[in-house]
């Protein structure tokens, strides 16, 4: 009962909602990108832009950022900017977008004190502003499958680093389908599947082989809703 009560006393283990949390994508730029090799390209690319449509379907404070964008990184991925086509990224010259005052100044004013972050490079971009971030008395969430090393050891360590300092590692679904939480959230149901579909890989396939089978109102989700128990016994 103790270790019941620790745990829900921690503010680290109470579930991401679209009223705790803001999602920061720090520069998902093409030279930071050619610089990866610990994910494949393509599926980073795709796994931020999931993430970055979870955040847009549920409201969630967003910040994009880049870094020495004209000069040397090149643009925020296009895929991201037209999900959030009125919003400039904050543009920085430190490596470390928690030196930067507009950046600091963009967190300060989501009012959230749950972030989650995906950045490239895992070892330094993800990992500096982290680290400040946790000692700010804020609780990151490190999306590890929407950030990406220049080699995998790079990542993993990096990865292991900010665990030990008291980041919880995330993966994009995982932010999607917690943000959603209830299939019974009729206002963000499709969308949120229009999602999985497109990024979502086998869990994607997977939802529309159910609906060609089990019709337009199958249990999509992977979790119970209210119609699928009915169609289920139809056939």
């Amino acid at each position: 009962m103790k270790e019941e009560k620790n745990i829900a006393n921690n503010p680290i283990h109470n579930l991401l909602t679209p009223q705790n949390c803001a999602v920061i994508l720090i520069d998902h730029q093409p030279q930071m990108a050619f610089g990866v090799s610990s994910i494949d390209r393509q599926t980073l690319i795709n796994n931020v832009v999931g993430l970055a449509k979870a955040a847009k379907i549920f409201k969630v404070p967003t910040i994009l950022t880049t870094v020495a964008a004209k000069s040397f990184s090149g643009e925020l991925f296009p895929e991201i900017q037209e999900i959030f086509p009125g919003q400039t990224p904050i543009d920085r010259t430190s490596m470390n977008s928690w030196d930067d005052k507009s950046f600091r100044a963009a967190v300060t004013k989501t009012g959230r004190k749950k972030l989650v972050i995906a950045a490239l490079w895992t070892e330094v971009c993800l990992t500096m502003p982290t680290i400040d971030a946790l000692q700010e008395g804020y609780e990151v969430y490190m999306v590890t499958d929407a950030s990406g090393g220049t080699s995998k050891e790079a990542h993993d360590m990096s990865i292991q680093r900010l665990i030990q300092a008291g980041a919880v590692p995330v993966t994009w679904i995982q932010v999607l389908l917690e943000l959603q939480r209830d299939w019974a959230h009729q206002e963000t149901y499709d969308v949120v599947l229009d999602v999985a579909k497109q990024h979502a890989g086998a869990y994607g396939i997977g939802i529309r082989y159910a609906k060609s089978i089990l019709g337009a109102h199958a249990s999509e989700g992977g979790a119970a809703h209210p119609q699928s128990e009915a169609l289920a016994g139809k056939h």
